[in-house]
């Protein structure tokens, strides 16, 4: 069968093919996307994927190998996937269209919600999912996030993952609420960590603080999905500024919900790769490869971040070691230029400080809202502590 969850593996190619996931996709008959990016998720290939009822293609670029996998499913207007169930967490964000999703164990009550562009929303490992088009004059396309590559190097059987009938009914049980309400703003964290297995649309959802640790003014949400080891980060950036560079771990997954700009990623000492983005742009960022985001739209820039296991990477996003953050005085000349160049091609220009060129203690300065007084994006830039 054409794109069968269950074919035979084929001899694979190319120098991660010793990964039982790569094996697998290699076994799919799905198209597989390789490479450090895509610049438009909504326009990627596809091709149908019988035993889910749908068109897919399997996303692997190189910062994922072995650790987290994604795959694109576009659903027919008017039309609905495959019931089916898995035996991991997944996150999905929706690229375009409006659908419906229903999730259930075979000992509850079905739970259904609806979703529309910039959505995203977390099935618990083992329930049964459905998803559906709510519209019957297009179609709509979702990405789905996963860490089924890493699972599969304990168990490289993928029918374990599709046909395992275990499921823990109280992971749609939340202490409050119905299991896919809009996720709700929670203590801890940096300050904004909000709650949920739902979040609305990204592109307009509120409630940030200031990310200061990373600079360009930015702010910053935390997401927790409950009774999930999945989670993440949404950032949100003003026009004509860029963050400081850093790196991390393998497989944190980065998606675009609005804006546009371009991110550069490299390994020490060697050459650069160059990210356009704009909405529904993935990239993920390679082991201990450096990176850097800058915006040159005229809105404030976006991007999420979904994080995998927390085994697969250090510390947290409050504490960076010595030498994976270089702040802006420290970074290379050809940073700076880029940046001045790309924005100039755009006719704007660069609200990057001076101050923060000389000053390693550098403070941004950040606006309070008058009516929540609560700290908002929008604040302007200071070169005072």
């Amino acid at each position: 069968m054409s794109g069968s969850i269950f074919s035979t593996p084929r001899i694979p190619v190319g120098r991660h093919s010793g990964y039982a996931y790569n094996k697998w996709l290699d076994a799919l008959a799905l198209p597989v996307h390789t490479g450090y990016f895509i610049e438009d998720l909504r326009k990627t290939e596809l091709a149908p994927w019988e035993d889910m009822q749908c068109n897919a293609a399997m996303i692997q670029l190189e910062g994922m190998h072995g650790v987290t996998g994604a795959c694109v499913m576009e659903i027919p207007p008017g039309g609905s996937m495959s019931p089916s169930r898995f035996a991991l967490d997944e996150v999905v964000f929706v690229l375009e269209g409006h659908g419906i999703t229903t999730v259930w164990t075979d000992e509850g009550k079905k739970h259904s919600f609806e979703w529309g562009p910039r959505s995203l929303f977390c099935i618990p490992q083992g329930v049964h999912r459905q998803f559906s088009n709510a519209r019957g004059d297009q179609p709509a396309r979702i990405v789905a996030n996963n860490y089924m590559p890493l699972a599969m190097e304990m168990f490289p059987d993928p029918k374990f993952f599709y046909t395992d009938s275990y499921t823990d009914p109280g992971l749609l049980t939340l202490d409050s609420g119905e299991a896919y309400s809009v996720a709700t703003r929670s203590e801890g964290g940096r300050g904004a960590t909000w709650r949920g297995n739902f979040f609305t649309d990204l592109a307009g959802w509120d409630g940030l603080v200031p990310h200061r640790q990373r600079g360009g003014g930015g702010h910053v949400v935390d997401i927790e999905f409950p009774n999930s080891v999945m989670g993440g980060h949404m950032s949100v950036f003003p026009s004509g500024t860029y963050k400081k560079g850093h790196r991390h771990g393998p497989g944190v997954v980065i998606i675009i919900p609005s804006g546009e700009g371009f991110s550069v990623m490299w390994p020490e000492g060697e050459e650069q790769v160059v990210v356009p983005w704009h909405e529904a742009s993935m990239f993920v960022p390679p082991n201990r490869w450096f990176h850097q985001h800058f915006n040159v739209s005229e809105v404030p820039a976006r991007y999420l971040a979904l994080s995998p296991l927390k085994q697969t990477r250090p510390g947290n996003e409050d504490f960076v070691p010595r030498g994976d953050q270089i702040e802006y005085p420290d970074e290379a000349p050809w940073i700076r230029d880029m940046f001045m160049a790309e924005v100039a091609k755009r006719g704007g220009e660069s609200l990057m400080p001076p101050g923060a060129y000389t000053d390693r203690e550098f403070t941004w300065d950040y606006a309070a809202s008058e009516e929540t007084g609560a700290e908002i994006f929008g604040g302007h830039l200071s070169e005072e502590p």
